[in-house]
């Protein structure tokens, strides 16, 4: 039988002690590591918590920068930045998106235009990078959304700054236009900066290139804030940096001219100062309105601008490029004298030259013409014959020199450069070998030989100042210009023909100017846009077969200081399109109201000006369907 082992009274308190000791030791090991810790919470991270405790209480917000101005050659704004309420939605922040959308078109009267623009932009947008909702409100609206922020959760009320371009459409091809921070561009640099509403970049011309120099630096502002994020107070703000201004070349008041008198055709006006190669005017139309661009363009004025087949989108002045026709003469003259022939040698005019089996037509019957009256008249048949003599290839350099054909550094976004042929050319493009019959095509300003009217007008300016003249847009000290390589009595042979088209009996003289002691020279010119068949010339039927209209000039005849071109697409001629609104853009240089008159007489015709016109057109438009613009109409 098991005898159970006796348990004494000593055994169990000794049992309880230990047990006791063991609890003990463990709670006070506890307590140790609690205290530890809190005592490297107090001390070591003392500085940590308060910062998280701090930014709780107290929200840091970005101030984005003002962007430079753009101010013209006598300091007159071009484009600015005006104060104005905005609102943003933070997609990240967004909880019921459609029921916050449809209340804030109700609070800001949204049409149905901006509704579809903001739901799309939502869906592409990403994180935190703020999509518009509305700017340039007034106070009204901005504190109707304002005081229901608390039921608006992703709602960013803010008051700031917005650009604004006071010239509209006049400016656009020339300064481009600002927008938001496309996801793609702040997965590349993802600083807060791109991110915070309001805060815009360049995205065409001007202001995408001058971007460093245009954006400046952002200031903060501390708020004290409750826990639900309502502002108690405002504590310190650390004011932005505005971004530097830049001072272009451009006289401003005769850009808006330029822009306005181009009226309802399609082509652009360049200006240059002979002297120092300044661009004094550089227009294209129909152009966009940069403000609309800036504020997020919608479906409606994106289908008006993208079907319009003046194609607004593209700058003229710069990308544009055409047959330069008989503008180039004056140019081909300066060659032939340069290569020995004697500009009083005639050549006998009876409309047309032979080569071989074939007749290269004149625009008439000149009879004997020297080089001054084939200028005045614009006798093929002289160029003709003077070129097949020399060959093009002696042409050409003269053409390059002058401007054609040729790079320049400017701070514009792209430009074409179009094309000087030449026999190498041709070999090295088309693997064939340059004809006479390239050659006679090529001196007229026909066939190969293609330039953009920003040339042309460079061309103008260095023919009549004789000098070697750089592009600038951006105002600064330069160095002066050199002596081309030609001798004074050469550029004054083709000065004295090309005075002769508008002063003489040539083929502008209902062109010149009504000016006392002030007369303007120039060259018309007409190119094919396509191939001449039977009586079919280009003077007639479907806008975009027929030809375009050129004029070259400068101003004044004996003391030249302007060089400009005028390029209108499909006019019809030089004489016809051209010259006339060349005519009143130099006039506007030396009589404003003179010139002021004639554009009045005509816009009231033409159904307004340029704003008056494009909001007509977009009238029209409204309550069409339409596909959504690109996120980035740039590309």
């Amino acid at each position: 039988m098991k005898v159970e082992k006796q348990v004494t009274s000593g055994q169990l308190d000794f049992t309880f002690t230990r047990r006791a000791a063991f609890v003990g030791g463990v709670q006070a090991a506890i307590g140790l590591t609690v205290a530890a810790r809190m005592s490297y919470i107090a001390v070591a991270d003392n500085e940590k918590y308060k910062l998280q405790a701090e930014s709780n209480r107290v929200n840091l917000t970005i101030i984005p920068p003002r962007r430079g101005w753009f101010i013209d050659r006598f300091g007159k704004p071009i484009a600015t930045n005006r104060a104005d309420f905005r609102v943003d939605i933070i997609p990240d922040r967004l909880v019921q998106k459609d029921q916050t959308i449809q209340t804030l078109a109700e609070l800001l009267a949204l049409s149905s235009d901006d509704v579809d623009r903001i739901h799309r932009e939502l869906k592409n947008a990403q994180g935190f990078q703020p999509v518009q909702v509305a700017d340039g409100l007034d106070y009204d609206r901005f504190a109707a959304v304002s005081v229901r922020l608390p039921d608006l959760p992703g709602v960013s009320p803010r008051q700031g700054y917005s650009r604004f371009y006071p010239s509209g459409a006049a400016v656009g091809h020339l300064i481009g236009y600002v927008g938001t921070v496309s996801a793609e561009e702040y997965q590349k640099n993802k600083k807060p900066l791109l991110i915070t509403p309001g805060f815009k970049v360049g995205k065409d011309g001007l202001e995408k290139t001058l971007e460093d120099r245009l954006q400046g630096e952002p200031g903060a502002k501390r708020t004290e804030v409750t826990a639900r994020g309502k502002i108690v107070r405002e504590l310190t703000t650390k004011p932005d940096i505005p971004g530097k201004p830049v001072q272009l070349t451009i006289d401003i008041e005769l850009q808006n001219y330029a822009a306005r008198r181009l009226g309802l055709e399609s082509g652009s006006v360049v200006v240059f100062d002979c002297l120092t190669g300044d661009i004094i005017t550089m227009a294209s139309m129909p152009c966009y309105d940069p403000n609309s661009f800036s504020d997020g363009i919608g479906r409606v004025e994106w289908k008006m601008l993208n079907s319009d087949d003046h194609i607004p989108m593209l700058n003229k002045a710069l990308q544009g490029l055409y047959p330069p026709g008989s503008t180039l003469k004056p140019m081909a003259g300066l060659a032939m004298m340069r290569n020995g022939i004697d500009p009083e040698e005639t050549v006998n005019c009876n409309g047309g030259y032979r080569l071989g089996n074939r007749v290269f037509k004149c625009l008439g019957r000149h009879g004997p013409v020297n080089m001054r009256t084939a200028i005045m008249k614009s006798c093929n048949t002289y160029f003709y014959a003077m070129g097949h003599r020399i060959g093009y290839d002696n042409i050409a350099p003269v053409a390059r020199e002058l401007g054609l054909g040729q790079e320049f550094s400017l701070p514009f976004p792209s430009q074409r450069y179009g094309t000087v042929p030449d026999s190498t050319w041709k070999m090295r493009k088309y693997d064939q070998k340059w004809t006479e019959s390239d050659t006679l095509n090529a001196v007229i300003g026909q066939g190969y030989i293609i330039a953009s009217p920003f040339q042309l007008g460079l061309m103008a300016a260095r023919m009549a100042s004789g000098l070697n003249v750089q592009p600038a847009i951006l105002k600064q000290k330069r160095v002066a210009p050199k002596p081309l390589s030609f001798p004074t009595e050469h550029l004054a042979i083709v000065r004295d023909g090309m005075n002769l088209v508008v002063n003489g009996d040539g083929t502008a003289v209902r062109s010149r100017l009504l000016l006392e002691n002030i007369a303007m020279a120039g060259k018309t010119g007409t190119a094919q846009v396509r191939r001449i068949a039977g009586s079919q010339r280009g003077q007639s039927g479907e806008w975009k077969y027929r030809d375009h209209g050129l004029f070259v000039c400068f101003a004044p005849v004996d003391q030249p200081r302007y060089g400009a071109a005028v390029v209108i697409e499909h006019g019809m001629g030089g004489a016809r399109a051209a010259a006339p609104i060349a005519k009143d853009v130099l006039t506007f240089i030396y009589d404003r109201e003179q010139a002021m008159a004639s554009l009045e007489a005509l816009e009231a015709g033409w159904g307004g000006n340029i704003e008056q016109r494009m909001a007509a057109k977009y009238a029209a438009y409204q309550g069409q369907s339409a596909p959504p613009p690109p996120l980035d109409p740039t590309t």
